[in-house]
């Protein structure tokens, strides 16, 4: 029986499914939304929301505790430099799950995964433009 089992297990091995999680722990810190299963995602969200409810506290210890579990300086940095201040005043729910139909090959439900206060890319493109008009004149 599958009775409060605590997570899913992908059909793979703990450092299987430990590195998977922290491969796209750090795309989703780095690029704000990716692109995966439902399930994996919904799994990522387990792991993820701790780790940026940490970040919001920038201490020595807090820092080691984080990149303990993921391995990545860069990451590491980018969390607690500028996710973890943007949520500061925000309990929980840090991330979205957006279905997001099926994958060709195999008919996987596909969702994207991405911060919730994520700067939408039209006012980034808008911006961007503003820079390069302003650089060509």
């Amino acid at each position: 029986m599958r009775h409060k089992k605590l997570s899913r297990r992908f059909s793979r091995t703990s450092s299987h499914r430990q590195a998977m999680m922290r491969n796209l722990a750090i795309s989703l810190i780095e690029h704000e939304i990716i692109k995966t299963t439902v399930e994996k995602g919904k799994e990522l969200r387990r792991f993820l929301e701790p780790l940026i409810t940490k970040s919001k506290n920038d201490t020595l210890h807090s820092r080691r505790t984080v990149l303990s579990k993921l391995n990545s300086n860069s990451a590491v940095s980018k969390l607690f430099g500028d996710i973890g201040p943007r949520f500061s005043e925000t309990n929980g729910g840090y991330l979205r799950v957006i279905k997001a139909g099926f994958r060709e090959g195999d008919k996987a439900d596909i969702c994207y995964i991405e911060l919730t206060n994520r700067p939408d890319p039209e006012q980034l493109d808008s911006s961007d433009s503003e820079v390069v008009a302003e650089e060509s004149n």
